[in-house]
């Protein structure tokens, strides 16, 4: 019995993506052929075409595939913290030391504002941007931060944290840079908190 088209295309979709993602996590985009994606994925050129239009195409399902695992993993990180405060701290420090793994580091913090420009700019960035909106307004509301508006201090860290992460990723020494930054950034962060009250 033939499977359904539906599943026919989503399996050559996520044939295609894995294939990118190693290899942009490995030789890097530049040194990547779309030739190299379509033979791992026993796919034809064709089948890359029509699915992602180009190499540029296929990065950004890549990156934001790694964006959504990300989110899932800051989140996570967030739910164990003891406070609503702890959490806001650690998911937002997560995502500046996760530009030390290898992958990450390459693709969404070197190579990806190289080819897709400004992070900021990214799909991706409004649901992150609207997600530290959030935390921000329920930290307000709790008497934990000081009166900020929550889009403007969103967009103000996410700023900070994703140019903090793109500077680890291009230094090099990233372990030493990422110890400053996260020093720097609870720093930042804690000036928000209203003086005397407990997190």
């Amino acid at each position: 019995m033939p499977r359904p088209r539906k599943e026919m295309i989503a399996e050559t979709r996520t044939k295609l993506i894995a294939a990118a993602r190693h290899a942009f996590g490995t030789v890097g985009y530049a040194d990547s052929s779309m030739d190299d994606f379509t033979a791992a994925a026993g796919l034809t050129r064709g089948a890359l075409y029509h699915h992602f239009g180009d190499k540029k195409g296929l990065l950004q399902a890549v990156v934001t595939e790694i964006d959504a695992e990300m989110t899932a993993r800051l989140s996570a990180i967030a739910a164990k913290a003891p406070t609503r405060w702890q959490g806001f701290v650690d998911e937002n420090v997560g995502y500046v030391e996760m530009a030390l793994e290898p992958e990450i580091q390459r693709i969404m913090f070197r190579d990806g504002p190289a080819v897709l420009g400004d992070p900021a700019r990214w799909p991706s960035a409004n649901g992150c941007i609207a997600a530290v909106a959030r935390s921000l307004s329920a930290l307000r509301e709790d008497g934990i931060i000081v009166d900020i508006d929550p889009e403007a201090g969103a967009r103000l860290i996410n700023g900070a944290s994703s140019y903090a992460a793109q500077w680890i990723a291009g230094s090099d020494d990233p372990e030493e840079t990422s110890k400053k930054v996260v020093e720097s950034f609870r720093v930042l962060l804690d000036g928000l908190r209203i003086s005397g009250v407990p997190a």
